[in-house]
């Protein structure tokens, strides 16, 4: 693991353990060159995942992505950073058990979709907005209505 503070390649585990989430290794570490201490979280992978998308292309799945589009979504709302963290541990782990290597890209948004209906409907709504590709204010109003979330306070 290449040390943050001078780039060396070398370091020393100090200290393993779970992360308070179970879903990664906390390793404290130590660089023999420099004398940094740092903290490293590393996950297991099951299977390396590919994620077509709508046009074809084939791109290798990415936790840190997912981790973005689901904080654009969430941005501003009364949610517990553990509760995303576990919903995107949830939904790589579904990925991942699915038994495919390639998976379309619509897969993982529903996935997405799932979870965030249950976590807030502010943040559903957002992710909906952009995933389904809104334009028009009705587009919204038949989404609320389909969805029965019509019942969201105005200014929530």
């Amino acid at each position: 693991m290449r040390c943050p503070f001078c780039g060396s390649e070398e370091s020393q585990v100090k200290d393993s353990r779970p992360s308070e989430d179970g879903a990664a290794i906390r390793r404290r570490r130590l660089c023999p060159e420099c004398g940094g201490r740092f903290t490293t979280f590393e996950r297991v992978q099951l299977r390396e995942l590919t994620i077509v998308k709508r046009s074809g292309r084939r791109t290798p799945f990415e936790r840190d992505k997912l981790a973005r589009s689901i904080a654009i979504a969430i941005r501003k709302r009364p949610i517990e950073p553990e509760r995303v963290e576990r919903m995107i541990s949830a939904i790589t782990r579904q990925l991942e058990s699915m038994g495919e290597t390639e998976l379309p890209s619509s897969t993982v948004g529903e996935l997405v979709m799932q979870q965030l209906k249950v976590l807030d409907d502010v943040a559903y709504v957002r992710y909906a907005s952009v995933y389904r590709d809104f334009r028009e204010t009705q587009d919204f109003a038949r989404f609320l209505g389909e969805e029965g979330l019509n019942e969201i306070e105005p200014g929530v």
